[in-house]
């Protein structure tokens, strides 16, 4: 009798704790009973195609959120600029290598069109959930730049001047066939979040996989900018719409910002004053769900070699850093590291016979102080890309509020580093991934495969005897003759260096005596430019790493000294655009039934 009477208290209990679960959802649900609700997919953005008119609209964007910045300040709405904008800064070297990646994989760029069906499908997703909340949501997508700026967060924010007597951005250049359809107006228009208020939304949610989920101040440019034109339209029109972004729920961005000066950007320097915020205390539910590591883990799994046992077999997770300054508040390098973590933890649980130390992160190359320059124009700085660092700018890993604490132990390397690493433990199969993106473009597709196979080689591509003319119609392979192929292609002559003759890129040397590497072309004193024929790296056949020319010439046919022997693919991009809107719709409705 005892025993049945526990029972049906347990029951009881049961019944009422579920019951009360129930209610209280139901509760929740009621609050937003009868609500619009804005919901926009946030990404990067890019470029579908390729042209002079990409390259100047993405520059402007990319400074117009910043207005410390002397682009901002003085070139942005000044006219007499215009027309001089891509000859400024790295434009030249962006020009150089971005013709080459879209011509490299037949002119159009796969991510676009998979954002459009990726915000297709989190539409018709959402759609189904409408009845069970009583609400309405209506669906767009958002992005940081965009050749078409009805996708930026603000768009006139570019065309109405933002300095003292600027000119509105309307220009339309000349002479590049991408400008023949410019539109002088294009900046003059509405962006989502302004058609969301015009549609009469009571809330607005963003999710975003900019960078794979993490938070990122680019999305946090975005939501800024969002906030403040919804703040505005509130003060107009005495309404109260809400924004909230499902990645940064407690809104650590915000609060760790710095306070100091007002008006803070990373163009100020150092901050005066910054809120110090404890990074785990301020979780990303996005990117801790492990179902977001599976998508990577999937495609990872594509790409191993079944002659190669698992023992043997390697996994290099490379990502991007953050700007410098930015660590103040962005925890983008935090992020990451729990979305590697949760990939290495799930290929270890499928596949207990991987060994761990086999699967590393290794992070792009950084630009280098260079004591001896004196800041001046045009960069005002003494920060310049180095052989030493790949001629990159891109691995600035400081973490989240710290001054110089960088990623330890396995997520510790720069790539190359790690390639070293897992070569010396006689890996004999890489699957090399790219965490922070989940959609193909010019960056996973070309630019990473020629900075991996500079440094272990394209022969050991494992797709290089089939080769796919479906992804690169011309060649079959994305591999360039040199990384760099942007840099100048004459150098001075060590006898005279008045002489110039066509630099060698080629490792082991070439007939015209050109030494190899280009030796550095401007002085110490003065700052290396992008275009240094120094920064360039042959694609060799079997690559940099454990080659050097001191111990003889390179060869064609097969790894020489201590050059790796293995094979390496890159990991395949999820395609699935219904699985990846099925993932961001579920975290929006936990969002909504939790906040």
């Amino acid at each position: 009798m005892i025993v049945k009477l526990s029972r049906i208290s347990i029951l009881v209990f049961a019944l009422l704790l579920f019951g009360c679960s129930d209610t209280q959802n139901q509760t929740r649900a009621s609050i937003f009973q009868g609500q619009k609700i804005g919901v926009l997919y946030v990404s990067h953005g890019g470029n579908e195609t390729y042209g002079e008119k990409h390259l100047w609209d993405a520059t402007m964007q990319i400074f117009s959120y910043d207005q410390n910045s002397p682009v901002y300040q003085q070139i942005i709405w000044n006219a007499d600029y215009w027309p001089q904008m891509l000859q400024f800064g790295n434009a030249s070297k962006e020009i150089g290598k971005y013709s080459f990646e879209y011509e490299r994989i037949g002119g159009v760029d796969p991510y676009p069109e998979s954002k459009r069906q990726t915000t297709a499908e989190l539409g018709s997703i959402l759609d189904g959930y409408e009845n069970r909340f009583g609400v309405d949501f209506m669906v767009d997508s958002m992005t940081w730049i965009s050749t078409d700026p009805s996708e930026l967060a603000n768009p006139r924010m570019l065309y109405n001047p933002g300095v003292p007597n600027g000119n509105p951005l309307r220009y339309c250049g000349s002479g590049d066939p991408s400008w023949s359809l410019c539109d002088p107006d294009r900046y003059n228009v509405d962006g989502p979040i302004e058609r969301m208020l015009k549609m009469g939304v009571d809330r607005i949610i963003l999710i975003d996989l900019t960078t794979a989920g993490a938070r990122f101040s680019k999305t946090y440019d975005v939501y800024t900018t969002a906030r403040k034109v919804i703040h505005d339209y509130n003060q107009s029109q005495q309404t109260e719409v809400t924004i909230e972004w499902v990645n940064d729920p407690k809104e650590l961005m915000l609060r760790s910002y710095p306070t100091k000066p007002k008006g803070w950007t990373r163009s100020s320097g150092s901050p005066e004053e910054n809120p110090i915020v404890e990074h785990s205390q301020y979780p990303n539910p996005v990117i801790s769900d492990l179902r977001l590591a599976q998508f990577q883990v999937e495609g990872i799994e594509t790409e191993f070699d079944a002659e190669i046992t698992l023992e043997n077999t390697g996994v290099l997770m490379v990502n991007h850093g953050i700007l410098s300054m930015n660590q103040v508040f962005d925890p983008k390098i935090n992020d990451t590291l729990i979305l590697n973590q949760n990939i290495k933890d799930l290929l270890l649980k499928k596949h207990p016979e991987m060994q761990a130390k086999n699967i590393l992160g290794g992070w792009f190359g950084d630009m280098v102080r260079n004591e001896l320059v004196q800041p001046g124009p045009p960069a005002f700085t003494q920060l310049e890309r180095t052989r030493e660092m790949r001629g990159e700018n891109l691995g600035y890993i400081l973490l989240h509020d710290t001054q110089n604490q960088m990623p330890q132990g396995d997520w510790g390397f720069r790539y190359w580093q790690a390639l070293e690493q897992l070569k010396n433990n006689g890996v004999q199969h890489i699957v090399v991934v790219f965490p922070q993106i989940m959609e193909n473009s010019v960056l996973n597709l070309v630019e990473v495969p020629n900075q991996i196979a500079k440094e272990i080689g394209y022969s050991n591509w494992s797709k290089i005897e089939q080769l796919d003319f479906t992804t690169y119609p011309e060649v079959g392979h994305p591999f360039a003759d040199y990384w760099g192929i942007w840099v100048k292609k004459m150098c001075k002559v060590s006898s005279d260096p008045e002489q110039r003759k066509p630099c060698c890129f080629k490792m082991g040397g070439c007939a015209n005596g050109q030494p190899y590497p280009p030796p550095r072309q401007a002085p110490m004193n003065e700052r290396r430019d992008d275009l240094d024929p120094s920064l360039a790296f042959d694609v060799s056949h079997f690559g940099h790493l454990g080659y050097d020319s001191e111990f003889g010439m390179p060869s064609e046919r097969q790894p020489v000294q201590n050059q790796y022997t293995g094979t390496w693919s890159m990991w395949k991009v999820t395609d699935d655009h219904r699985a990846v809107a099925e993932f961001l719709a579920d975290k929006v409705v936990e969002h909504l039934e939790t906040h």
